[in-house]
């Protein structure tokens, strides 16, 4: 009987134990919002480095999608997770943060975050807006037009930013500061020609050239302040610059080549002209042409 009782006593106790447990899990976790373009990436990082102690679990509305344990991993373990994302989850074996690539609307959901040395949870509200990026982001111009891409994000301070060009990175901000093209090739390439938006984030490039064609794509690192969370999102851009016919220096000597051709032309007229028109001497002279058996430029230069 005592073994009874004392049996729900510790049963009781495991009950509060457990109930108080979750409480704390839920009071203690961080919320973050996370918007995000259809057809885009984004990594939900977090901010911590694992170590092979650690367990680590990603959930997505409630149903376990990935985990590691010690130096093992894995990503999609029953049926329905892999016939949701198919391939598009990776996983970073060292951090524990997790990537969904060529994100969807159906990805919209709370992910959640379990980490066995912390007893807070970390819970991503992902909400996934807008058509798909090769519809919203294919950009077409023609050469020597100015193209601006814009990431359209609201920019916090704490935000860093790096453009790339066919994975080769060309720009970036990080806080209070900007960079463009810190390599040769990027300055060969593009001689001053990209201005960077430290506001917006925004890329343009001016006198565009045909070469300039390619994949852009733009990473956005949103650090979460006061909390050990960042995320990342990158957003791509298909550009097309056609070219649109003839240079400036050709169409300069098109123009200057037909001034010159005109300019020949009047003068040869006036020329012409002037020889067709007789003098006054001459003119009298035609008037007593019927009298001299001659012409009159002959009657004129043999009576002066």
């Amino acid at each position: 009987m005592h073994s009874a009782i004392f049996g729900k006593l510790v049963r009781k106790l495991l009950f509060v134990f457990i109930l108080f447990f979750s409480c704390l899990r839920v009071n203690g976790a961080d919320s973050v919002s996370v918007s995000v373009m259809e057809g885009n990436s984004v990594t939900l990082n977090t901010g911590v480095k694992a170590n092979q102690q650690d367990s680590i679990r990603w959930y997505f509305n409630d149903t376990r999608i990935a985990q590691i344990i010690g130096d093992r991993s894995k990503i999609c373990t029953d049926v329905q997770c892999e016939e949701r994302f198919r391939d598009r989850l990776k996983l970073d074996h060292q951090t524990g943060s997790l990537t969904i690539t060529d994100i969807k609307s159906t990805d919209t959901g709370v992910y959640q975050l379990q980490i066995s040395s912390s007893i807070r949870e970390n819970i991503f509200n992902v909400t996934v807006n807008g058509v798909s990026a090769a519809e919203r982001d294919e950009v077409k111009s023609n050469e020597r037009e100015s193209v601006t891409l814009d990431p359209d994000v609201i920019k916090n301070p704490n935000d860093s930013m790096s453009w790339y060009y066919n994975e080769i990175i060309i720009a970036e901000i990080t806080g209070d500061q900007s960079k463009i093209c810190t390599d040769v090739q990027c300055k060969e390439r593009f001689r001053d020609r990209l201005k960077l938006d430290h506001q917006t984030g925004s890329l343009t490039i001016t006198n565009t050239r045909t070469e300039d064609s390619g994949d852009y794509q733009v990473k956005i690192n949103s650090n979460i302040p006061h909390r050990q969370l960042s995320i990342s999102s990158i957003r791509r851009f298909s550009v097309t610059v056609t070219d649109s016919g003839l240079s400036p220096r050709a169409v300069a000597g098109i123009v200057a080549a037909v001034v010159l051709l005109v300019s020949v032309v009047v003068a040869a007229a006036v020329i012409y002209s002037r020889r067709r028109i007789p003098t006054p001497a001459v003119r009298n002279a035609r008037k007593y042409c019927a009298v001299a058996d001659s012409t009159p430029e002959e009657w004129f230069y043999t009576n002066r």
